[in-house]
């Protein structure tokens, strides 16, 4: 699904910016770059991507990409940052607060769903970048609204970025790394594993074996992301009632 293909000519000159630099050659534009990054580090894996390789594909000399990137860091860094950019946290006052919260959600878990690289790209790089912090602002313009104060909105919105990883990593049969065919076998072979142990003593794993070892992708999400939502309003319904009683 994420297959890296060759870009031909009419495409890869569609990437090149109108400007040319000092040496009178067209240069890739920033935004190609990380593009192109992305999609290899989606099909190959992000320990993979290697500036050589990324050059490569664009057909440029790896010192081309130092235009705009100084060094591997640098590219990550520009990627997690196109990660961020495609998140969408819509802040409507018009909206109860926990659809706004869970609408926030639902688009980090779809963006983290379609780029396979991109949980560990979030992990692995703060989030010092302007896509970055206009999500996370809106998350807490969100949460404040709703009532909680300065702490309990960040500890909120923390857990709101944690839980979209964790759905899209615990999702059964996540492996990026593997191809459909080894995912199957994978999930079978977890499956026979749960199956063959002692009813006696694992009775409700051997009668749960093919839930534990499949998924259903939808209700997977829905479950995991209506879970959170009840568990934070819950928190805020508590909160309200504490301050009405003092």
């Amino acid at each position: 699904m994420y297959s890296c293909q060759v870009m031909d000519a009419e495409q890869r000159n569609a990437e090149l910016e109108g400007s040319e630099g000092s040496s009178g050659r067209a240069r890739l534009s920033k935004r190609a770059v990380v593009d192109r990054a992305l999609k290899l580090a989606d099909a190959d894996g992000l320990d993979a991507l290697t500036i050589r390789k990324l050059a490569q594909d664009l057909g440029v000399t790896p010192m081309a990409l130092y235009w705009h990137f100084r060094s591997k860091e640098e590219l990550l860094e520009g990627m997690a940052e196109q990660v961020w950019s495609q998140i969408e946290v819509p802040v409507d006052p018009s909206v109860p607060w926990w659809a706004q919260l869970q609408a926030g959600l639902e688009s980090l878990i779809g963006v983290l769903r379609a780029h396979p690289a991109a949980p560990q790209l979030v992990l692995e790089h703060e989030k010092q970048n302007e896509a970055a912090l206009h999500a996370t602002e809106a998350a807490l313009e969100i949460l404040r609204g709703a009532g909680f104060d300065p702490e309990h909105a960040t500890e909120v919105a923390r857990s709101t970025l944690w839980t979209g990883i964790t759905l899209v990593m615990s999702e059964a049969g996540y492996h990026p790394e593997l191809s459909d065919d080894e995912r199957a076998e994978h999930q079978r072979r977890t499956e026979v594993y749960f199956a063959m142990q002692p009813a006696a003593r694992y009775p409700r794993l051997v009668e749960c074996a093919a839930p534990m070892s499949a998924c259903d992708p939808d209700l997977h999400y829905r479950f995991g992301v209506e879970l959170f939502i009840a568990g934070v309003r819950a928190i805020a319904d508590r909160q309200r009632d504490d301050a009405g009683s003092r």
